[in-house]
Formats: C-alpha cells, structure tokens, sequence
C-alpha cells in the first residue's frame, strides 16, 4: 500500500477482525472460519487485513500463513512485538501475500515504559532498530505507540518521527483503552501532523477502542484532522467493550459525505451478511439497537414513525436497507418449498453453498419446517448458525436427548459420541438444563466452568426456535458455543457440547512463547 497516497479524500479501511476482534473473551474461530471471514473482507473491498499475531501460536501462524497466500486485492498485515523474533516470523507468515505487510508495535505511555523496562531514550533506540529491521524484510512497514493518547506529547512526537525516519510507511495512534475524546483524537493527529518532520509523507492510522462509547466518533475525529486510515472490526467486535465498528465508520463516510467529503473502497453492499457470519462463527450476538446491523435498526414501531415511512420513506430513515445488503422481503418458507428455493434464500443471505453442504442444510430445514408453520429469514439464519457450529465431525456429538421435568423433579437421558464411541449417562438435576449439564458431564468430566448462559428467540410464536449462546472458562481459556432448536433443552445441551469443543481444539493449540505474558499485545 503506498504511503503517499494523491487522493486526499481516500481513507484505508484496515480490518482488524481476525486479531484484535479475535482477542475478545470467547471469540475463538477455527482456521477454516478464518480464511472464510478474510475472503469475504477482500471480496469487500477491506485496504488491509490484520490477520492475526504470528509469533502467538502455530495456529495463529498457519492461519496468517494461509490467508495471505489465498488473498487477491487486500494487503495482508501481521502484528508483532518490538524485537527481531516476532517480527522474523510475522514476515514469515505474511511474505506469501501479493502485498504484505509488517505492524510493529511497543507501549510508549509511562506505565508501559514501565513494563518493558526502558527509559525514553532506550525505547528511542529500540523503536529505530526494529522498525529498521522489518523495513529490511517489506516495503509496507506500520508502526503503532500503544497507549499513544496517554503518552506524554513530546514524546509522542519523538518516537512517531523515530519511527519514520526508520522507514515506517504508515504510523497508527491508538486509543489503547477507550480513554480519548472526539476534539482530543483530532488535536493529537494535528499536533503530528504539524510537528513531526516527514509526518506528511506517511498515513497515519486511527485505532480506538469504544470503552467510554466513543469509538467511531474519535475515528471520525481523527480522519477530520488528517488521518487516512480506519482500524476497525465487523460489529465492533473486540476486547472490553469492543473496537470501532467497521460498518459505523464507513457508512458515516457514505451518509454525510456534506460533512465528511471521503470515500472508502468497502461495498457496503455486503457488509450485513458479513456481520451476519461474523456474529456466527465468533458466538457473539449483534445487539438488536446496534447501529447499522442490528436486527432493529431498520424497524419502525411508532405510529407517527410507521406513517411517515410509508408516505416518505427518508422521513424516519437516513439510508436504505440496500445500502448494507438488506434487498430481499422477508418471506417465509415452508414444508413445500423446494431445494432451489432454499438455496435462493440462502445466497440473498449471504451463504452461498457447495452441493453437499445444501444437501445437509436442506435436510435440517425440511425437520425445521415439520415443527414450524412458517421459517422467516431469522429463522434460516439461526439454522446457518447451528449447522456450522454443530457438526458431523466434532469430538463431541449430541445424539439423543430425553428429558424429565416438572414439580415432583427433573431428569435428563442423554447419549452422546466421544470420538465416534457412543456413551450415556443419566442425571437428575436443579431444573432441565441443569440436570442435562450434569449428564454432559458425567460422560465427558470437564472442570470447565458455565459462565453465561443465555436464550433468545429467534421469532415470535410458540413454535419459535430459540438461539442458546454459552460462554465457558477453563484455565484462562474462554469460549463461547451457540445452538438454535425449536426445543430449548436441546438447544441448550447442544450449545454447552459446542463450547466444550471449542474449549477442546484451544487446549490443543500451541502455547505463546514465556515473555507474551510480560508484554501486552493490546493495542
């Protein structure tokens, strides 16, 4: 990506999904869901994927590895730590990409300082070196000061022209931990900008975090002052309370381009069924009052909003459902609609599928439309969901459940495969749930720990499916598992299995090296 970009009015979208949105408690995705997600946001139009953390684990290499080899438009970016090690192998990673790129980082602020052990001008000294050295190894060299809103100003600027004169091409500023505002994001970009020599020879990169609310306003700030590049993840996805949400930034951009005059690469066209797997494959909802893609943003429940739509449709609504993807009516489906009209739902849905991953979905929606009059869009979505979650190849597999309740007590008869071996197991217990969760861990002990425990209904009605998201904890390790079923109480055992996979598959990954524990990689 070239650095001194002609068109002022160009702003880089960097995706930051499959690494610090990653980094959020229980939003694990394998490998195959990883090089899905990257695809879809190269196919969007994302400038940069940050496709993970090289250095961190054998997984998250090969992960890196696998989409810059598979990547045709987007520059592939790998973070890593100030010193030779991380960087080697995230240049290892990233080099298979038609563009690749390096993002090196060290915690400037003085409680960082602190961590690492360095004085101003050793970090000085640390910065020119290793920024050096990754320029050696790739043209397209970012720089990040974490903590940067908090680091002292001078500073600030010393170590960003450090940076530059040691061949950084983009240089970020991140709001670490949510602390900025709008005015002070943009007098900081503008200080840069006006002090630091060669600042405007580089792009400098906005990177906020939303843990006061004000993610997406500080990234506009930032872009208003002079920044040319936006981090931010799917649905805002990210550690705490999350990072700037790729579909805020950019549709703001879009809507109010009369106070905004800048243009993305991103069709937005695609972004709500992003969001929509996104949410799948991470186990992390998107809140229905979520601006942009969440489930209300385009509904009307006042009488005076209602009538006002219906006359003038921009009365109440700032931007058209299309504009992010929504072009179909929501008809429903039933237990004659064919194998054809499935898969036309399904890719106005955003899941476009080989043969025999229809053949299977098919066979789960003919069951759904047995227990179900009508199937809404939400509901093939939540089968999407379960189906991607639940599959034939887990080590664990639910197969029959039979559940006991009512007054007198609570029962449940559970057979389960471990590894393709059937076992069963039955257990009484505080309530149905209560009593499966004990039968699921009679045939697989575990001292995983429940952590949240939720139940959503997709629909209205009684013949409604209902989503079931878990979030478990073991040894540090948390994941989340979800399942949609007409029956909750399968729901539930079939989500809580789900975790207990996941939480399986993390155990087996590669350790990060002893000193990861030292240093934070939160930017």
């Amino acid at each position: 990506m070239a650095a001194n970009m002609t068109d002022k009015s160009r702003v880089l979208i960097f995706d930051t999904t499959l690494r610090d949105g990653e980094q959020s408690p229980g939003a694990t995705m394998t490998h195959d869901e990883k090089l899905e997600i990257a695809q879809a946001l190269d196919e969007m139009g994302v400038d940069i994927i940050e496709a993970g953390f090289p250095i961190a684990s054998e997984g998250d290499f090969e992960a890196v590895s696998d989409i810059a080899k598979n990547a045709k438009n987007s520059v592939i970016c790998g973070l890593a730590r100030a010193n030779y090690k991380d960087i080697d192998r995230c240049w290892e990673a990233v080099k298979h990409a038609p563009r690749a790129r390096i993002h090196t980082f060290i915690g400037t602020s003085p409680s960082h300082r602190g961590i690492t052990n360095l004085d101003q001008d050793q970090m000085i000294e640390r910065i020119a070196d290793t920024v050096n050295h990754a320029r050696n190894l790739c043209e397209d060299v970012q720089w990040s000061a974490m903590d940067a809103i908090r680091t002292e100003r001078d500073y600030l600027c010393r170590v960003v022209e450090t940076a530059i004169k040691a061949g950084a091409t983009t240089i970020n500023i991140p709001d670490t931990v949510g602390y900025t505002l709008p005015q002070e994001s943009a007098e900081i970009i503008s200080m840069l900008l006006e002090k630091v020599p060669g600042a405007d020879e580089i792009i400098f990169a906005t990177h906020c975090h939303n843990d006061l609310g004000m993610a997406t306003a500080n990234a506009l700030a930032a872009v208003a002052a002079g920044a040319r590049q936006i981090e931010c993840t799917i649905n805002g996805l990210g550690e705490r309370a999350g990072n700037t949400a790729l579909e805020e930034v950019v549709m703001a951009m879009k809507v109010r381009r009369d106070l905004m005059p800048y243009t993305t690469g991103i069709d937005t066209t695609k972004i709500m069924n992003l969001s929509r797997r996104v949410s799948q494959v991470s186990g992390f909802p998107v809140q229905f009052n979520k601006a942009i893609v969440g489930k209300n943003a385009f509904l009307h429940e006042s009488g005076i909003h209602q009538d006002g739509v219906l006359k003038n449709v921009e009365t109440f609504e700032i931007m058209k459902p299309a504009d992010i993807g929504i072009t179909e009516t929501n008809i429903a489906m039933g237990k004659h609609s064919g194998r054809a009209a499935l898969r036309s739902k399904l890719k106005d849905l955003g899941f476009d599928m080989a043969e025999n991953q229809l053949n299977d979905v098919f066979v789960r929606f003919k069951a759904l439309a047995d227990r179900k009059k009508e199937i809404y869009d939400e509901d093939l979505i939540a089968l999407m969901s379960d189906s991607a979650a639940n599959t034939g190849n887990d080590y664990l597999q639910v197969k029959w459940l039979r559940v006991v309740c009512g007054s007198d007590g609570q029962e449940a008869e559970l057979k389960m495969l471990v590894d393709g071996v059937e076992k069963s197991a039955t257990c009484a217990g505080d309530g149905p749930v209560d009593a499966c969760f004990k039968a699921v861990k009679a045939i697989y002990p575990t001292k995983a720990k429940l952590k949240v425990y939720s139940v959503q209904a997709v629909t209205q009605g009684t013949d409604a499916q209902a989503t079931v998201s878990v979030r478990m904890e073991e040894d540090g390790r948390i994941v989340t598992g979800s399942a949609a079923d007409t029956d909750t109480i399968l729901a539930s055992v079939k989500a809580y299995v789900g975790a207990l996979n996941r939480l399986r598959v993390r155990s087996q990954k590669t350790a990060p090296d002893a000193d990861m524990k030292t240093v934070s990689y939160k930017l």
